[in-house]
């Protein structure tokens, strides 16, 4: 089975669709799958719903999505590096989600896992927990959270070889494993793809099993929030 492919485009033909659901790992602007943003954006696939983390900034990662309009709807935990998914959202132009951020991500893994759904606390007594079953457990009270399943996974790893196992790069693991086991399909890109046998077998965070399409590529890795110090007179 072929899983390597020559760019994001190719990665993606086939696969997109108006009105689907995708998953996106990254955290911030860390890990994100910026190549495959890219091509989701110059093919016009519109009405998206997409569960990530965030929505990127305003010029990049999946803000470039907001940009043109092709995002219906986010399920995320945090959105608050982003005027214009802030504008869109007050505005009712777009349909949102809140979800506490380990919820979030236990919903992609249970949705990988075939866990339709789990019972949590956290969301109780909030606003997260309207409309959702409520449950005691041990005198505890708990709410019904749904696992996800997505029609497309979008992830960005380390290395990769050409089976699709794949290594993470420290803090850019992060909502990466989870998106990318929740997909139908899982699109990765990559960093490097190395001869397959050279990676760890140890090492590999995720197996190759959930991966579909692999492309490698540069990316830009841009900072969010870059923070400085004067430097000290010597």
């Amino acid at each position: 089975m072929k899983k390597v492919y020559g760019s994001a485009a190719e990665a993606l033909d086939g696969l997109l669709f108006d009105g689907m659901f995708i998953a996106a790992g990254g955290f911030g602007l860390c890990g994100i799958p910026e190549l495959l943003i890219d091509a989701i954006r110059a093919a016009g696939t519109r009405d998206i719903t997409i569960a990530s983390n965030n929505c990127g900034v305003d010029d990049f990662g999946l803000g470039v999505l907001l940009k043109t309009r092709q995002i219906r709807k986010m399920i995320s935990s945090y959105v608050g590096e982003n005027a214009e998914f802030m504008r869109q959202y007050l505005s009712g132009e777009l349909e949102l989600e809140f979800n506490p951020q380990g919820t979030l991500a236990e919903r992609m893994r249970a949705g990988g896992a075939g866990i339709p759904g789990f019972y949590t606390a956290t969301g109780v007594g909030t606003v997260i927990a309207e409309g959702k079953e409520h449950k005691d457990f041990n005198g505890r009270t708990y709410i019904l959270e749904t696992g996800i399943v997505a029609d497309l996974s979008i992830i960005k790893a380390w290395r990769a070889d050409p089976s699709g196992n794949l290594v993470f790069r420290k803090t850019a693991r992060n909502f990466n494993v989870p998106a990318a086991t929740c997909g139908r399909v899982c699109v990765a890109e990559v960093e490097e793809i190395v001869p397959l046998g050279s990676l760890d077998p140890d090492a590999i965070h995720l197996p190759g099993i959930y991966v579909h399409r692999i492309v490698a590529g540069p990316h830009e890795k841009r900072i969010e929030q870059r923070t400085v110090r004067k430097r000290e007179a010597v």
